[in-house]
């Protein structure tokens, strides 16, 4: 996107919340969020062009509240100021018809503070034209599938009590897999701001050895305990199932948090765990739906103990707790975990006879109360022996506590990190991602 259209979008959206303080009565607040892009989407199959487009996409979500009542509506936005507002006006009207129809909301967050930002990053990505033959020259002989995505973002955030915010990013995501005949494959992604051709020749070249390796018979495993290194993509899926009923406040209140037993100091974890949110890398917005800014950095588990949950205003209302930022689902936005000692190349001699895990799947709490989580090793997983790859291994299925491979069985993680970018499309493209290394633990449960 050029600068004089990224700023029109802006003088537009600006526009749009001057006018609605103009138009609303004395009793009304209101909320404006907007969500938009510009990107390139190319998807591949077989190393050949499937798919290819450029979108051009944006929408408002207008919050009306009065008298403990509140709406929405959704409608696009499309920076053309007499289309927008004229959606945007008979949306007001709606609104206003249609609350008083509706029941108290106890808990209803209003506007309030006077917090404004403005963050604008700029990236250096691959040219609309250069996308496919940059990617392609490195893997054409290969069976390389995946999607690019890339170009800005914008978040924004206006509202009656004068509250504004605007983010806006470029960020570009290659989400791919490396097939053999066999079916099996290297799961990879790449991602960031500025496309480094380099690193990309790098991580196709790792990714060619591990294919390599997939040609080796498989070997097949009993149920059982075995030492296991994990990636850093397999720890980010780890990670964020803490996302889906375990830091959030509001789930620790209502009795439906893994960390319960952490909270109550009944457990804790390995003291070389520690998890923060951290938006100082700039990749997502620090404000959340009610125009609150988070902390830059949100220690949550600091050496193993809770320090913090995550406590939006709605939560913090309902249990007169202070809120700190959080969103309206109390998810993981920029969760960062800390590194360890173990380095590269000690990895495989570390690990010595266990399981080396690139990726997850499908994971689900199996007892949440207790931490529990099943899931299925995928993609490019190996069983090692005396520190070298003797053969990748066949799918297993897992079920383990946190409180064993975050706690006593966890033995190092690695003195590096790596950005594991969220690659979801699904309306929109989503931001963010997993700043995680990898981590070695001792007896992980294997029940399939």
């Amino acid at each position: 996107m050029k600068i004089d259209e990224l700023s029109a979008l802006e003088v537009s959206f600006n526009q749009l919340i001057e006018t609605l303080l103009i138009k609303k009565t004395a009793t009304e607040e209101f909320t404006v969020k907007l969500s938009s892009e510009r990107s390139q989407f190319t998807r591949f199959n077989h190393a050949k062009v499937r798919q290819t487009g450029y979108v051009a996409d944006g929408w408002i979500e207008l919050t009306l509240m009065e008298d403990q009542r509140s709406s929405f509506r959704q409608f696009p936005f499309t920076g053309n100021w007499d289309i927008d507002w004229q959606i945007a006006y008979n949306s007001l009207q709606e609104l206003r018809a249609e609350l008083r129809l509706l029941p108290i909301d106890p808990y209803l967050v209003l506007p309030s503070g006077n917090n404004t930002s403005r963050e604008v990053h700029f990236g250096k990505l691959l040219a609309n034209e250069d996308v496919v033959p940059t990617i392609l020259e490195l893997v054409a002989e290969l069976d390389f599938t995946g999607i690019y995505a890339g170009g800005i973002v914008i978040k924004a955030y206006g509202d009656s009590q004068g509250q504004k915010h605007w983010f806006a990013t470029d960020t570009f995501t290659l989400d791919y897999s490396l097939f053999r005949e066999s079916g099996q494959a290297v799961k990879g992604t790449f991602a960031g701001s500025n496309w480094n051709q380099s690193a990309y020749q790098t991580r196709i070249s790792e990714d060619k050895k591990q294919l390599e390796l997939l040609s080796l018979a498989a070997k097949e495993l009993p149920r059982g305990k075995y030492k296991t290194y994990f990636a850093p993509a397999a720890v980010a899926d780890l990670v964020m199932m803490l996302s889906w009923g375990a830091v959030s406040e509001a789930d620790l209140r209502q009795g439906n948090s893994a960390l319960a037993t952490l909270s109550r100091q009944e457990k804790l974890l390995s003291p070389e765990f520690s998890l923060k949110e951290n938006f100082q890398l700039g990749l997502v917005p620090r404000f959340n739906e009610w125009g609150e800014m988070a902390a830059p950095e949100l220690p949550i588990i600091q050496k193993g103990f809770l320090i913090n949950t995550l406590i939006n205003s709605r939560t913090g209302k309902e249990y007169q707790k202070i809120a700190n930022g959080a969103n309206s689902s109390e998810t993981l936005r920029a969760p960062e975990v800390s590194p360890g000692n173990l380095a590269f190349e000690q990895i495989l001699p570390s690990l010595d006879t266990g399981l080396y895990v690139s990726n997850l799947h499908y994971l689900n709490w199996s007892d949440r109360p207790t931490g529990r989580i099943t899931g299925m090793t995928r993609y490019a997983c190996f069983w090692v022996e005396k520190g070298e790859i003797i053969a990748p291994i066949e799918n297993l299925r897992f079920d383990d506590s946190l409180y064993r491979f975050w706690g006593d069985n966890l033995v190092d993680f690695t003195n590096f990190q790596e950005f594991i970018p969220e690659v979801g499309t699904y309306e929109s493209r989503q931001l963010g991602g997993s700043l995680v290394p990898g981590m070695l633990v001792e007896d992980f449960t294997y029940t399939l």
